[in-house]
């Protein structure tokens, strides 16, 4: 397991985008944490990445929204309205898998399906420090062994 701090929303956003440069199609990360934790403000990170910050919306009242460029797909699903794994099922969730990125905010109600691959962000709060964030980053599988989650740190 990393564990990455992050000083302030920017950092946040910043290890995100520098955290993208190794997503491809087929990837799924699963955020976890209480509201106003940072999961959305960290998609807005992998967006911009891809030249799609200007595109983020919330998902919560659609649970799934698309940003496409000509280079890749990214599904942003927020989970927090769904009532229990099956509630996904039904939406035909499972098939987004492999079609893109896909990203789940709340995605702890579903892991008993996710790829054998993915990756698990928790994001807390830090009570002395509002604007920190600290990440616990685990993964699953053997896709990510060989990552060095802290590489994506910028001391800039």
């Amino acid at each position: 397991m990393y564990q990455i701090i992050c000083q302030s929303e920017f950092k946040t956003k910043e290890y995100a985008k520098n955290l993208a440069e190794i997503l491809k199609k087929g990837d799924v990360l699963v955020l976890s944490g209480e509201l106003g934790a940072g999961k959305t403000k960290f998609v807005e990170g992998i967006l911009a990445h891809f030249g799609m910050q200007d595109e983020i919306s919330s998902p919560t009242f659609t649970i799934v929204n698309e940003y496409k460029n000509d280079e890749i797909s990214i599904y942003h699903f927020d989970l927090y309205r769904l009532g229990d794994i099956y509630e996904f099922e039904n939406i035909g969730g499972e098939e987004y898998f492999s079609k893109g990125i896909c990203i789940f905010e709340w995605g702890e109600l579903i892991e008993d399906i996710l790829p054998n691959d993915y990756i698990k962000i928790s994001f807390e709060k830090n009570d002395n420090n509002p604007e920190e964030r600290i990440l616990n980053i685990e993964t699953f599988g053997e896709k990510y062994n060989n990552i060095d989650f802290n590489s994506f740190v910028s001391d800039k």
